[in-house]
């Protein structure tokens, strides 16, 4: 980022927040000093950068390190005043509409995590109780429509991916539009985008009015992945754990699309939870797809599933080679069998209280250089537990790939290592230099990726 264009600006509430009480103003105001307002802070300049082909967190926050935001209080709620605020978010001085959107839903989902920690009800020691706060983070943003039907298609896949994989992503989306299926995803660019951009244009083909494109994020990765303008609901979750159970808990079905380690790292958490006995029996359809170019990197995927995990990891998705209209039907059908065993048992359609999600998979996972050297990645360790640990060995790549706190880890300390049994090192190192090979690590034409791991037998 050589060159940069920056704009003073005054923003109100327009979407959220329109309607505070005294006390809320209160709180609004105080988060604008110490670790609230840090965070806050992050989160503002990645949305303002939205549509920015930058993958790098820190080099963003570096760009504008001179960027504040002030919170001001109002008789009528809250103001925020942008002071050296990327000039892109701007149209003839007036902010964008679906940015402004996604500023202030940032502000609302950041101070109420906040000020849910010190909540009674709010346990974070026991999986029930995590569960209950991403309800109440999650009910607290709108996100949940009691009533509604089962909908919502997750599509998790690659922010660094080829024109041919983003234009098939959207031909899924537009399929699924034309169904009248919702779209949620990690809310960036890529496969992130594409499906949603798809589907808005078959749901006016169907004058379809309401049409959701749901985006959960979170702190650490937001500035990498910065919503796309099509998100009409944006939620930011406080950590990554978090994140995923919230997909797999509003989702009702997921569709897996090329990425790299991060797309990995979901399809691990999604596996892991599907591999737990509690949970069998329980509907819920996956689909890997992408173009025909695309069919060696998903079969080096079902390779190294069934390598660590087994022939029962690989029963639980369905692969769909160049079919967008396949996919979308069997999504539907998939949703058909969700939406009748939810109805048999009595749960809801809006959040997904049966499936069983244990504590492994929620509490954050710190990927420090100790704490990626021991994972236990080894054949004593049951399926669905080594699922969990090869998902934070992915999360530990993530974070030294593009996030803030990772890099500069790597930049102080050196490469992760990552060791375990052989046989799942050598698939392992493998899907990882397929990924470097294929340019899935950092965004095209930017400098060679230079890996921040090293795999240890």
């Amino acid at each position: 980022m050589t060159s940069r264009y920056v704009i003073n600006a005054s923003v109100t509430p327009k979407g959220s927040l329109e309607t505070l009480s005294q006390r809320e103003v209160q709180q609004l105001s105080e988060a604008g000093c110490g670790s609230t307002y840090t965070l806050f802070r992050q989160c503002a300049l990645a949305i303002l950068n939205t549509g920015a082909r930058i993958d790098n967190a820190k080099t963003i926050l570096e760009a504008y390190d001179d960027f504040e935001v002030r919170i001001h209080q109002q008789d009528r709620g809250v103001r925020l005043e942008l002071l050296n605020a990327p000039a892109d978010a701007f149209v003839d001085g007036e902010m964008i509409a679906s940015t402004r959107e996604m500023l202030f839903s940032a502000l609302r989902d950041i101070v109420y995590t906040e000020s849910e920690l010190g909540s009674p009800r709010i346990d974070l020691s026991s999986s029930q109780g995590i569960t209950d706060y991403v309800f109440h983070l999650l009910r607290n943003a709108r996100t949940l429509r009691p009533g509604v039907e089962p909908n919502m298609v997750v599509c998790w896949g690659g922010h660094s991916i080829s024109t041919e994989e983003y234009k098939y992503s959207k031909r899924v989306g537009h399929e699924l539009g034309l169904r009248n299926l919702n779209i949620c995803t990690g809310c960036g660019p890529g496969v992130m985008k594409g499906p949603m951009k798809g589907a808005t244009i078959a749901h006016a083909k169907q004058r379809i009015v309401g049409g959701r494109y749901l985006g959960l994020t979170e702190p650490g990765i937001i500035a990498a992945e910065a919503p796309n303008p099509i998100v009409n609901e944006l939620v930011i979750l406080p950590d990554i754990e978090k994140r995923l159970e919230a997909f797999v808990r509003v989702g009702h079905g997921i569709i897996i699309f090329p990425g790299g380690v991060g797309t990995a790292e979901e399809f691990l958490y999604l596996l892991g939870i599907l591999l737990h006995p509690d949970n069998r029996g329980v509907p819920f359809p996956v689909i890997l797809t992408g173009p025909e170019s695309a069919a060696p990197y998903l079969q080096q995927l079902r390779d190294f599933v069934g390598a660590t995990l087994g022939e029962k990891a690989q029963g639980l998705y369905q692969i769909i080679i160049d079919n967008p209209a396949e996919v979308a039907r069997q999504m539907s059908e998939g949703l058909k069998a969700v939406k009748q065993f939810r109805r048999e048992r009595n749960d809801a359609f809006h959040f997904n209280w049966l499936l069983k999600i244990e504590e492994g998979f929620q509490h954050p996972f710190d990927p420090t250089h100790e704490n990626m050297a021991s994972l236990q990645l080894t054949r004593e360790v049951p399926p669905h537990l080594l699922a969990a640990n090869l998902r934070r060995a992915f999360s530990g790549i993530v974070a030294g790939n593009v996030k803030d706190k990772g890099i500069r880890r790597i930049e102080q300390f050196g490469r992760y290592e990552i060791n375990g049994d052989t046989a799942i090192m050598k698939p392992l190192d493998d899907l990882l230099q397929a990924f470097v090979e294929q340019h899935r690590m950092k965004l095209p034409g930017g400098r060679p990726y230079e890996p921040c791991y090293r795999v240890v037998t």
